[in-house]
């Protein structure tokens, strides 16, 4: 099963291996509200970690999706241009925005599990 890891800024990366799938958190797209339009990176661009890599806009705002490790996007979500809606219905899922192969997998260590992320985001409220 997929090690999923959070980022205080909202991103989540599922790491397979030396793969990463990353997308926003269900928390990010509530507190979005309806996603109108992605812009994700193009496969073989290489990123460092805390970069920004994606846009997604809403009604309410456009945000930053940062890379939460340094390496090479290997795969953009394409679907994402025809429904960006699913980011909204489906955050974990068909919403993933990209999947990159990480350089150094030691640079996830700073990273949240889902029970620190939990008790992160009710500290926001």
């Amino acid at each position: 099963m997929a090690d999923v890891k959070y980022t205080d800024e909202h991103e989540w990366i599922s790491i397979e291996g030396d793969v990463g799938t990353i997308g926003i958190s269900a928390y990010a797209q509530e507190q979005l509200g309806d996603v109108v339009f992605v812009d994700v990176p193009q496969a073989g661009r290489k990123v460092a970690k805390g970069e920004s890599v994606a846009v997604v806009e809403s009604v309410k705002a456009a945000s930053d999706i940062y890379a939460p490790a340094t390496g090479e996007i290997i795969e953009a979500n394409a679907g994402l241009a025809e429904t960006p809606g699913d980011v909204n219905t489906e955050p974990m899922g068909k919403g993933w925005f990209f999947k990159m192969k990480l350089a150094d997998k030691s640079e996830l260590a700073g990273l949240m599990d889902q029970a620190a992320y939990e008790a992160f985001v009710k500290g926001l409220s």
